[in-house]
């Protein structure tokens, strides 16, 4: 186990500790998880959580969130399972990323494997499209207008243009990894697979990646992309199902399986 992960692992247990919870889940979200980390990337630590049953059990509304300070290593910050269950039922992309992170931390219980496998039931491939639709459009006006462009910026709107292309294609969650999304949508030995290639070994060997002039290529690919996107978004499909009634048995089950002892 390296030290980092040790790290983690003790923050981790010092979280469910200070906070009198069980951390049922924990992962790696963002760069590291997409397979862009430049060499002095953070750790984008996301995790859920379940606190003892009398929590739960006031007439209050209580904070549903534990953070930490960001440190130069280590962003740390999780939801309760109650929170999670409520985003999850509404599609929630960055909570159903967490729950397909390549880079698990830790899990027990059985409540994200339950959740996992109702996952594509309540899966909306319209809501998600425009999540990530909109996530494009807002890196690509923010920085990469102009003849010179925030360059490690590209990264931030071609994995949410190529997320789209996955739902419109199979009408399923995408996979969390970059590399998958380019593989399975930019054809091999064309000129922007090359240079997408080209841009992200520099990425990965630590080099600074500032201002520099726009890759003319991936700016055709993401103008024309995101026209299509903008028009094909309003026909997706919705979400197909509604499962509050099995959800609230997953927090009451999870309730009972983590505090039982």
């Amino acid at each position: 186990m390296s030290d980092i992960h040790t790290t983690i692992l003790n923050e981790l247990n010092n979280i469910e500790h200070e906070e009198a919870v069980q951390i049922l889940y924990a992962c790696e979200s963002g760069s590291r998880a997409w397979g862009f980390p430049s060499q002095d990337s953070d750790y984008d630590v996301r995790f859920i959580y379940i606190r003892k049953p009398e929590w739960y059990l006031t007439i209050y509304e209580k904070r549903d969130v534990i953070e930490r300070p960001i440190s130069d290593l280590l962003d740390i910050n999780g939801w309760d399972l109650r929170k999670a269950l409520n985003l999850f039922r509404k599609s929630n992309p960055p909570l159903l990323e967490w729950l397909h992170s390549p880079l698990g931390y830790l899990e027990k219980h059985t409540a994200i494997e339950q959740i996992r496998s109702v996952s594509p039931l309540t899966f909306s491939p319209k809501s998600c499209m425009y999540h990530y639709l909109n996530m494009a459009k807002g890196n690509y006006r923010m920085y990469l207008q102009g003849e010179r462009v925030r360059i490690k910026k590209y990264f931030y709107v071609l994995r949410p243009v190529l997320a789209c292309e996955w739902i419109e294609k199979y009408e399923t969650m995408p996979p969390v990894e970059f590399e998958v999304l380019v593989n399975e949508f930019i054809p091999d030995g064309s000129e922007l697979k090359q240079i997408v290639e080209c841009l992200l070994a520099r990425k990965k060997s630590g080099e600074e990646l500032d201002y520099e002039p726009k890759l003319n290529p991936i700016n055709e690919y993401l103008e024309e992309k995101l026209a299509y996107y903008e028009q094909s978004a309003t026909s997706m499909k919705g979400q197909n199902h509604q499962l509050d009634r099995q959800l609230d048995l997953l927090f009451r089950s999870t309730l009972q399986e983590a505090w039982s002892q």
